[in-house]
């Protein structure tokens, strides 16, 4: 059994829409349990419900995934690790997520779902949850080491959380951007950390050598096998299969950022992304949230959108 976690705090991370189905496609078994947003305005479990239906107990997410290979689902209806559901409350409403609590968390809950695999992101960066590289490979000991101790063998990925992920926050925003990558029109950030991270699982399970992971599962990605496995869990989930990202509502009310001159986009400020798409209505309102015109580096033209706000309610964007 495979799995695929991130530590989080990066807006916009919705690669394991990716990376499940890629992984799926290749025969590994790949249960993904996820959260809801603890600190984001989305987590993947809210991503994945504007798909399929994502709550499931745990005889159910064993029936779907032995049926489509892979599942998406909400960790918090599974009842797979009782006392860390009470604990997320809390941290919910405090919007806090402390890193002792977040190793027990994701540890019990991969060994709750019989995980042998695991490839951990661990995105570093200003306003990322890891501020530093060092800190980064501290944290990945401590996941490795703690991993041999419970007969659980992890990889953890240091990756780039310095900006969003993608053009897209908010759950509906991120459904349609991962569904745009799966149908071969993807931004290059998110297609290039899907990849590099499915590929590492790819290695885990023999499919591949080590390196050559990232080649494997870019080259799934553009076949369509990904897309075509996506539709599959989607419907064997209680989804429509036939949906495509054009079919995907966003909120209707929006509002647009305008560069007030010429220049270049210096920095996106992971935290008021954040702070502006939950002001939107994500994550509880679904159509809520940003859409990036223009990421680190872009040049920009006066009177150019650099930045869309979307919601469900005009109070709400206003």
């Amino acid at each position: 059994v495979y799995d695929k976690h991130s530590v989080g705090g990066v807006p916009g991370n919705k690669v394991s829409l990716l990376i499940v189905p890629i992984v799926a496609s290749a025969g590994l078994l790949i249960p993904k349990t996820s959260s809801r947003a603890i600190t984001s305005p989305s987590g993947t479990g809210d991503t994945m419900s504007v798909l399929a239906p994502v709550e499931f107990s745990a005889d159910e997410l064993k029936e779907v995934t032995l049926k489509a290979g892979g599942a998406i689902v909400w960790g918090g209806s599974l009842h797979l690790a009782p006392a860390d559901d009470v604990f997320i409350q809390v941290e919910h409403q405090l919007r806090i997520d402390p890193e002792s609590q977040m190793i027990a968390s994701i540890m019990a809950k991969k060994l709750a779902v019989g995980v042998d695999f695991m490839v951990l992101d661990l995105p570093v960066g200003h306003e990322a949850k890891i501020a530093s590289s060092d800190d980064g490979r501290r944290l990945s000991f401590k996941f490795i080491d703690i991993g041999m101790k419970l007969g659980l063998k992890v990889r953890c990925g240091i990756t780039y959380g310095g900006q969003p992920v993608g053009y897209a926050i908010g759950p509906a925003l991120e459904a349609r951007e991962a569904l745009e990558a799966l149908e071969g029109k993807g931004s290059t950030s998110l297609v290039e950390k899907s990849t590099a991270l499915a590929g590492m699982l790819l290695e885990l399970g023999g499919k591949t050598p080590r390196g050559e992971g990232q080649e494997l599962a870019r080259h799934i990605l553009s076949s369509g096998k990904a897309l075509e496995k996506m539709r599959e869990i989607i419907d064997t989930q209680g989804g429509d299969s036939k949906v495509s990202s054009a079919d995907i509502a966003v909120g209707e009310h929006r509002a647009e950022l305008i560069a007030p001159c010429d220049g270049y986009i210096t920095r996106v400020s992971n935290s008021a992304m954040n702070q502006i798409a939950r002001a939107a209505g994500a994550p509880g309102e679904k159509g809520a949230g940003i859409v990036l015109y223009g990421k680190e580096g872009h040049k920009v033209s006066k009177g150019q959108k650099v930045m869309g706000i979307f919601g469900e309610r005009d109070a709400r964007v206003e």
